[in-house]
């Protein structure tokens, strides 16, 4: 489903189906842009929320669940309500994270490991029965308020060197930082929808939205 020769941006809704009905029709459908619902808005909306981005997208839709326990029943869920990729935390029981990727690729669904908090990525991998197909290098919302936390770029050839997967890159990413991401080897930067007054970075919800998604899509080219 996604190829590794191809850039990828990820729009992030953590808010509420209000910004989903706003935002969402605006964002023009392509190939490479990916729609998630994020882990706030999950637990504001529930599988409804899920339900109505995939009533609007018809590309890949992002389950931000950051599942740590009980993977199968989370992945079957998260399919049902219209999900076509789904997350699962790098620092849950080797058990859960194994389970998680063998349901998803049962499913057909792309699988994605966050590796949030996680100090060697690649430890976590070389422990699992099989892959993901994503890999997640994930500076967390509450990081962004630190100064001098960055994304772990340096974790990417090492992961490489020993498995065939993607590598997304996420947390307060603007185009600069995109373009250092996908410098760096990544091939899926994550861009979250932030209001104005949010201390957080993304694209902001008083910008043209669509025409930023134009413009991360470019500049990860």
């Amino acid at each position: 489903m996604l190829d590794r020769k191809k850039r990828y941006l990820q729009i992030a809704f953590n808010a509420d189906l209000a910004q989903v009905n706003q935002i969402l029709p605006s964002i023009p459908a392509h190939e490479r842009i990916f729609i998630e619902a994020g882990t706030p808005f999950i637990k504001r909306e529930g599988l409804d929320g899920i339900k109505t981005i995939a009533a609007f997208w018809r590309g890949v839709i992002v389950a931000d669940l950051k599942i740590m326990d009980g993977a199968l029943g989370e992945v079957a869920l998260a399919q049902a309500a219209g999900a076509t990729a789904l997350t699962c935390l790098g620092s849950a029981p080797v058990e859960t994270v194994d389970l998680f990727v063998k349901k998803c690729k049962e499913f057909g669904l792309i699988s994605m490991i966050d590796m949030i908090g996680v100090e060697e990525p690649l430890k976590i991998m070389l422990r699992l029965k099989q892959p993901p197909a994503v890999v997640i290098l994930h500076k967390g919302r509450d990081e962004e308020t630190s100064r001098g936390k960055v994304i772990k770029y340096k974790h990417i050839n090492k992961i490489r060197s020993k498995y065939n997967v993607l590598i997304s890159a996420a947390g307060g990413v603007d185009l600069r930082e995109a373009r250092s991401a996908i410098f760096n080897g990544a091939n899926i930067v994550v861009a979250n929808i932030v209001s104005p007054d949010d201390p957080w970075t993304g694209i902001k919800t008083d910008e043209d939205v669509a025409k930023m998604a134009r413009q991360f899509l470019a500049t990860i080219e």
